[in-house]
């Protein structure tokens, strides 16, 4: 019987692997699997998935997180933001750079002058050469905790191989290394649509990737130097539920469960990208529209609020959050949801609501948001979209918090190709909005023929295949691996 770990240190994975097709088709085949996620949720997802051969343990992410602080903190976070922004400029490169320039705003002259500007020239290296990025993967290995946060799992379960659902940028890091530094085979899978264009250099010694799209596995080809054998596009599990309508509610129920009128045209607005810019200016236009007379047809406004918005600090993701919902208390036919958490740090993104936010767009007439996935899950929905990019001046406004405006992220790697594909509209401004909104309030078949082809772009396989065959792959690797060991 073959056994891996598979990492979930986060909701999108634990989407990815528990709420699609490739945990079952493993255990199917026979694969004993050890899932390891934030320790405080062991005990709750392993009631919820008894599946024989399937076990929960924690992924010790605060003792990681301490590892991280306290042993050369300031190696271990140069090593991790030259991981974050050094891809190579074969690929589009713009949502790395915006990172830079969010580090140098938000420190210090001291720090810029004796961490960011040696740091740029080291970034310059590594854009331009190979074995630069080669170098700094393996540079971080001496990085490894002794004895190893996960020795005594190692020990007990002897996986025949470690999956991740990165390829180490966050503190899945680790548990890679020690995969490493024992020779078991490990993998990434990527669960993030813009995962592969904004954080590129990985933060181990990872062989195997299963990607989206052949345009992540570009990215993670030409951007960091994968071996294009050794990435296997197999589209996004977690999108299968989508395609099924598992998840959808009956229309009549969702609308009670907002206080929705059945009689009115429905916009939604998925809050996003709230760490660069508020998104009330957005939200403030469409409040005012679904309460005037302009629109085509009477229409009400569904707010969705972002994970980030229930953070405690910084405190201005919490006061826009008291903002929307006094926007609710004003104008009439408005109405606020807000995700729901699943628990220690994964928060708000564990998948608890993947019912609301398939009913949501399944049943909105149009979903705004800025650039968000949601646009590709949109588009899986067939439902009109716009990405509104309105800004107010200043953005934050608040000292040491980076601003970017809305407009300016219109050419980041995922962003751009929305555009490129007219799946849907831009809106810059308040008459823009209006404009499109009324396009679609009209015919909802506008831009349809484009959604369909953008999906096809972004992730492939539309016929719900995509966990089935992310399974098949990492049994086909599994198989390769003991004919391998057998040979020697």
């Amino acid at each position: 019987m073959k056994r891996i770990f598979i990492s979930a240190d986060h909701g999108m994975a634990i989407i990815y692997f528990l709420q699609s097709d490739v945990v079952s088709t493993l255990l199917n085949a026979g694969v004993e699997i050890i899932v390891l996620t934030d320790d405080a949720l062991v005990t709750k997802l392993a009631a919820r998935n008894t599946q024989h051969g399937l076990t929960f343990e924690g992924l010790r992410l605060k003792q990681a997180n301490d590892y991280a602080r306290k042993v050369s903190p300031r190696w271990q976070w140069l090593l991790a933001y030259l991981r974050r922004v050094g891809g190579s400029r074969r690929i589009n490169t713009e949502a790395m750079d915006s990172h830079i320039w969010e580090v140098w705003a938000e420190n210090s002259w001291k720090f810029r002058l004796g961490i960011w500007i040696p740091s740029a020239l080291m970034v310059l290296l590594l854009r331009n050469f190979s074995f630069a990025r080669k170098l700094l993967v393996r540079m971080q290995n001496r990085f490894t905790p002794t004895p190893g946060l996960y020795t005594d799992l190692f020990d007990k379960y002897q996986p025949d191989m470690v999956i991740a659902s990165t390829p180490g940028w966050r503190m899945d890091r680790y548990l890679l290394r020690e995969s490493a530094r024992r020779g078991i085979p490990n993998m990434t899978v990527i669960v993030g649509w813009d995962n592969s264009s904004s954080y590129n250099i990985s933060g181990a010694d990872v062989q195997w990737a299963t990607c989206w799209s052949e345009l992540q596995k570009e990215e993670l080809v030409k951007g960091s130097d994968w071996n294009p054998e050794h990435v296997h596009v197999g589209g996004i599990p977690s999108y299968d539920g989508y395609f099924r309508k598992q998840w959808l509610m009956p229309r009549d129920e969702y609308f009670k469960l907002h206080n929705l009128d059945p009689k009115r045209k429905l916009i939604s607005y998925a809050s996003s990208f709230v760490h660069f810019a508020p998104n009330f200016p957005n939200i403030e236009a469409l409040a005012k529209l679904v309460s005037s007379d302009v629109l085509a047809e009477p229409s009400q406004l569904l707010i969705r609020l972002h994970p980030s918005h229930f953070q405690d600090k910084p405190k201005i993701f919490a006061e826009e959050r008291a903002r929307v919902f006094e926007l609710e208390k004003k104008y009439p036919h408005v109405h606020v949801v807000q995700p729901v958490a699943l628990g220690g740090s994964l928060g708000y993104y564990g998948g608890e609501d993947m019912d609301e936010k398939s009913s949501m767009m399944a049943y909105s007439d149009v979903v705004v948001t800025v650039y968000s996935t949601m646009l590709v899950e949109t588009a899986v929905h067939d439902t009109p979209m716009i990405a509104a990019t309105i800004d107010v001046p200043g953005g934050w406004n608040k000292p040491n918090k980076f601003s970017l405006s809305l407009k300016e992220i219109g050419d980041w790697p995922t962003h751009k190709r929305f555009r490129e594909a007219r799946s849907g509209r831009v809106a810059s401004d308040e008459k823009q909005l209006l404009e499109a909104l009324n396009i679609y309030l009209q015919d909802r078949g506008v831009d349809s023929a484009e959604r369909r082809k953008f999906i096809e772009n972004e992730i492939t396989f539309t016929d719900a295949s995509s966990g089935r065959r992310t399974a098949e792959f990492i049994l086909k690797v599994l198989r390769e691996i003991e004919s391998t060991a057998r040979n020697k």
